[in-house]
């Protein structure tokens, strides 16, 4: 067969496509699409509901609301950046048209008990006041740019590393210690 050959149109390759595509263009197969489920009624205003899990690696929030149709969590869209800190947390739901099988999460409730989890996140505290940037870890601050890295550790240490170190002075260059050691 050539290329630009085209086979000959068959009533039983025809009838066979249209078996394989009528389940979705017809309805849903039997466990491959949703149920269609009636819409009851629009959903007024904004609904609080709960954050139950990520999927997709984070990109799909699936929710559940007081109301809800069905007994299982929704997928939903998000205007904010969800986390895993937020799993379990409420959230601000406002739906597409109105349409109940729409979730979209407008945002996070704060709450004022402990943390949710076990273990609070790391955080790093940045302080910029136009004339002083400070920056602030518990444990370990570093920074890295290719091979080179210079560690801050809460005992104090100072590691500069780096494949060439140099340090110039246009004063004096004092190296000062309790002992010093070079090479």
């Amino acid at each position: 067969m050539k290329p630009n050959d085209l086979p000959e149109h068959s009533p039983t390759a025809s009838a066979e496509a249209d078996d394989l595509l009528s389940p979705l263009l017809n309805g849903p197969a039997a466990g491959l699409l949703p149920q269609a489920v009636p819409l009851q009624r629009p959903v007024p205003g904004v609904v609080v509901g709960t954050l139950l899990a990520l999927t997709d690696d984070g990109q799909t929030p699936l929710v559940s609301f007081a109301g809800q149709p069905g007994h299982a969590a929704l997928p939903a869209r998000s205007t904010v950046d969800l986390h895993g800190a937020h799993i379990g947390q409420g959230v601000v739901l406002m739906f597409e048209q109105g349409d109940a099988h729409k979730p979209i999460v407008m945002g996070v409730l704060r709450t004022q008990g402990a943390w949710p989890l076990a273990a609070q996140p790391a955080t790093v505290d940045v302080d910029a006041d136009g004339e002083r940037m400070t920056v602030s870890a518990k444990e370990q601050l570093v920074l890295r740019c290719g091979k080179a890295s210079i560690t801050l550790t809460k005992s104090g240490k100072v590691l500069i590393d780096g494949s060439y170190v140099v340090s110039r002075s246009s004063g004096v260059n004092r190296v000062k210690g309790g002992s010093v050691q070079l090479n």
